[in-house]
């Protein structure tokens, strides 16, 4: 394997529904209020890495289906866009899912899903290594799924005879229940204060109608 570079590229990898979900449980936000630009150029900054690319990944619903979080989504990942981030998106997929009422009755309810943000996720990852376009991959997310993305990089780098690392972020405080980046990565946890300084300042929530 060749030494380790003294200056480190890295590709930022972001899954935006777990990081929301995230610090929504770890800081109490409910809304996706991040600022994915920053919150890369913070951890880079703070690993001396060199950020190259922010790549954000997401699953929002069908302005039929729920045209409040269409709308919040369109206008969120166009001013991604704007500043330079490489965005996936897809619709969401919904199903009906069981689920038991506090009096113990049983309901069904319309559940929407994500399909093929974590596979798009992990190919990037995979193919970005193989281009030899970055040295460090670093991945908002605790999909433990990742971990086989992982074990992968570890191979390409073994062939390549190069230095990659990979490295998970995520929110973290004591109320988190899970506390626990992806398996066989360095784990960044991101407290209070990280995250809060990250906050976009602009809400793309529509107004309600009163």
């Amino acid at each position: 394997m060749s030494a380790e570079p003294t200056i480190k590229r890295a590709i930022v990898f972001i899954d935006g529904q777990n990081l929301f979900h995230g610090a929504k449980e770890a800081f109490g936000h409910p809304f996706p209020n991040y600022d994915v630009k920053k919150l890369a150029l913070e951890v880079c900054a703070r690993k001396g890495w060199q950020l190259q690319q922010v790549r954000f990944y997401t699953g929002f619903p069908d302005a039929s289906d729920n045209p409040f979080w269409n709308h919040f989504w369109t206008a969120k990942l166009a001013q991604m866009g704007r500043e330079g981030v490489h965005v996936f998106s897809r619709p969401l997929r919904y199903r009906n899912q069981s689920i038991v009422l506090p009096d113990g009755t049983a309901s069904t309810i319309l559940v929407g899903q994500e399909k093929g943000i974590d596979v798009r996720l992990a190919l990037d990852v995979i193919s970005l290594a193989w281009q030899g376009d970055y040295d460090v991959a670093c991945i908002f997310s605790q999909d433990q799924d990742l971990s086989e993305v992982a074990d992968e990089i570890r191979g390409i780098s073994r062939i390549s005879s190069r230095w990659i690392h990979i490295a998970s972020a995520f929110p973290f405080s004591p109320v988190s229940r899970n506390k626990r980046g992806i398996n066989s990565t360095d784990w960044i946890k991101l407290d209070r204060a990280i995250y809060d300084i990250c906050i976009d300042p602009r809400d793309y929530r529509p107004k309600r109608k009163p």
